[in-house]
């Protein structure tokens, strides 16, 4: 009968330790979020494979293979896996622990002490087996708590993987616009420094024919001295982007040095995606992976005050073993060899100095900074997306303007021509026309850069290439039944 009691209140408190939890439960902070953004068009989605509306297949390779090799990606997988195992860890606490014994011995007593029995043989042998059972009662909810953290830390974990990946992807993009931008601008100086090395040569002639003047000559020779001191600075960038981009896709050193990166569409063939704001500002918070990061960090946060106050109060245990006990290890798992154990233990702590109030001000303020680093995230999410509004149109108006300018060059630079060839005006007229159209030329190209860059910031900003849908979530519930 006592036996029997015993066991029905240890399942009493198992099931109440289920039931209850201490601590605040977690609320989504509100956010005032603007009802649209501004300027905005029709409401799309963000493709997942936003990168793939570039048109540009050496791009998406570069991509795949950063995806493969990236080492700060892999860092973040490892995260991943490493939070997984924590998890498991945390969650194998709220179950009983079994364990198996056994052990032999062979012994001697005294036959001279005090309590030596009379005519027993000193020497005997004793043999043991059981099956050993722990449990800590989950009552006051320490380790669902506990589990609720290492869950959220999982989530953010997962998430802080995406980030990486969408900042990755991003900046690969960007790094192959401004590669393709260096390559474009380094064959417009080169086809220039062709163009007035092939006009000086001609020049020379006349000069020396008596034809023209040495000014015209020196003019000439000093403007294809400008654009070939050009070459060297475009040059040493586009090495250095080159390497960098290498970095980036996870290359090795012996790969960085003798693997030449591939190009594929030329900068003016690049497609540039439509300048369109997908889906209503509030949207962020569920797809872009910085902010449900930050959020998961925050119910990890809030989640450790429940574990910290569950200190306060007693710690209840349950422990048994069932057995043999022999002299003999025939006679081991015989009837009258049996042993076994049933008993409880309650831990509570009288005194500590303030320890465990301590350790609750601590878990407070540190979910008080989770929520001034998730409030500010939104903050700074919200800014990266309005940013990127505005530096798209702007770049795309930069963009226009830029080739607008190039076409009234052109044709100022014919009719400079034309004037010249007819005395009517200098070579110095033809010479400003020159300069004037290789620098419009230039900065069409970085026009065009920036504007694709832009969509790239504009994308990672929406929280594109990551499907928010709730893959990681049941990715998490499954651990959590497994």
């Amino acid at each position: 009968m006592m036996r029997l009691r015993f066991t029905a209140a240890a399942l009493a408190m198992l099931a109440l330790g289920g039931c209850m939890s201490l601590g605040p439960d977690y609320q989504r902070p509100s956010v005032e979020a603007p009802a649209q953004w501004p300027g905005a068009g029709a409401d799309e989605a963000v493709s997942a494979t936003w990168w793939m509306s570039y048109n540009d297949p050496v791009l998406e390779r570069m991509i795949d293979e950063a995806l493969l090799r990236n080492l700060d990606l892999r860092q973040a997988i490892a995260r991943v896996d490493e939070a997984r195992a924590v998890l498991g860890i945390v969650r194998a606490d709220q179950y009983p622990g079994v364990s198996a014994n056994a052990g032999a011995s062979r012994n001697r007593m005294s036959q001279e002490g005090a309590l030596s029995p009379p005519g027993v043989q000193p020497e005997y042998s004793n043999h043991r087996a059981t099956l050993n059972a722990s449990y800590e009662v989950n009552f006051w909810g320490k380790f669902s708590r506990a589990s609720e953290t290492a869950r959220a830390e999982l989530l953010g974990s997962q998430f802080n993987r995406e980030a990486v990946r969408l900042a990755l992807i991003a900046d690969i993009a960007r790094n192959y616009f401004n590669l393709r931008a260096l390559d474009a601008q380094l064959a417009i100086t080169s086809r220039t420094i062709s163009t007035r090395l092939a006009s000086t040569a001609l020049l020379r002639m006349r000069f020396e024919a008596g034809v023209t003047s040495e000014l015209e000559l020196r003019q000439v020779e000093a403007e294809t001295a400008q654009a070939q001191a050009f070459l060297p600075r475009i040059t040493q960038q586009l090495a250095a982007q080159e390497t960098a981009l290498g970095v980036l896709i996870g290359r090795s050193p012996r790969a960085l040095v003798e693997q030449p990166l591939e190009r594929g569409a030329a900068m003016a063939a690049l497609t540039t995606p439509p300048a369109v704001p997908a889906g209503l500002p509030s949207a962020l918070l569920e797809r872009r992976p910085d902010l449900r990061q930050a959020e998961q960090s925050l119910i990890a946060a809030n989640a450790r005050i429940g574990l910290a106050k569950a200190a306060y109060f007693p710690s209840i245990s349950l422990s048994a073993f069932l057995g043999g006990e022999s002299a003999s290890l025939s006679a081991l798992f015989n009837t009258q060899a049996r042993i076994w154990q049933l008993a409880g233990s309650v831990t509570q702590t009288l005194f500590d100095a303030g320890r465990t109030g301590a350790q609750v001000d601590v878990a407070q303020a540190r979910q008080q900074q989770a929520l001034a680093q998730y409030q500010a995230a939104i903050q700074n999410a919200f800014k990266d997306a309005l940013d990127a509004l505005v530096a798209q149109r702007t770049a795309r108006e930069i963009a226009e303007a830029e080739q607008q300018r190039i076409d009234a060059l052109q044709a100022a630079m014919r009719l400079a021509q034309l004037r010249y060839d007819n005395g009517i005006s200098s070579l110095l007229d033809v010479l400003i026309s020159e300069r004037a159209l290789l620098d419009a030329q230039l900065n069409r190209v970085d026009a065009q850069r920036a504007q694709l860059s832009a969509s790239a910031d504009l994308f990672k900003a929406l929280g594109g290439g990551w499907d928010g849908s709730g893959d990681s979530e049941r990715g998490v519930s499954e651990t959590t039944r497994n």
